[in-house]
């Protein structure tokens, strides 16, 4: 009888080692999946792009002038043409740091393609490669701006207008949609309206102001430089 007990005692023991290691594996299981689910993928190796933010700096101007674009959105196009050039002149003049983050919000509307988040990686890729390229190549991609609910430009098409701005050393990247997870997370960086609560794009913020676009640059950025 004794030995019996001790035998059953010596197998409960066993027993509840493995549950213990099975409940450690599990656990640290877990962790690993959550921390896999929300890290940010690949990250840009460039000075000009803020990890943080998602913000990719251009100029060196005192003023800050931050935009939040998704290249499916019409009313993002609206104000690249009616921004634009005065936000050119500005960095060129030495009046601001232009803080472009491209985001997602749109692959909805792309019929499953994710074009949003695949073009918002396509500038982190013409930022990091070809910096210089960067806003001729957010012009050449309004230029040529699919419809919504398209199934938007593919990737081949993408690294063509990159590489017609002058981004000839972002091809790769742009094919392989290397920063798109990257740019899905960073569009939780996404201001929201201080007097709506919602989030949408174009966003502009201007000296850490966030402002309601006019589609007047006059109004919208330089009224508001120091």
């Amino acid at each position: 009888m004794a030995a019996t007990a001790k035998t059953n005692n010596s197998f409960a023991i066993w027993v509840s080692v493995a549950v213990v290691a099975v409940l450690v594996l599990v656990g640290a299981l877990v962790v690993w999946m959550n921390n896999t689910a929300s890290a940010p993928g690949p990250v840009p190796a460039a000075a000009n792009i803020n990890t943080e933010t998602g913000g990719i700096a251009v100029g060196t101007g005192a003023n800050s002038v931050d935009t939040y674009v998704d290249f499916m959105c019409p009313y993002c196009n609206q104000f690249e043409q009616a921004e634009g050039e005065t936000i050119q002149q500005l960095i060129n003049d030495g009046s601001i740091t232009l803080n472009v983050h491209p985001v997602s919000i749109l692959d909805r509307a792309s019929q499953g393609t994710k074009f949003s988040t695949r073009s918002a990686s396509a500038a982190y890729c013409v930022a990091e490669s070809d910096p210089d390229a960067l806003l001729d190549f957010i012009t050449a991609m309004y230029a040529q701006q699919p419809a919504e609910s398209s199934p938007g430009l593919t990737n081949d098409e993408i690294v063509a207008i990159a590489e017609g701005a002058g981004a000839t050393n972002s091809s790769s990247c742009i094919a392989d949609g290397t920063y798109m997870d990257f740019a899905t997370t960073m569009t939780q960086n996404l201001p929201t309206n201080p007097a709506t609560g919602g989030a949408s794009t174009p966003t502009l913020v201007v000296n850490g102001e966030y402002v309601t676009v006019t589609y007047d640059p006059q109004t919208d950025i330089v009224a508001r430089l120091n």
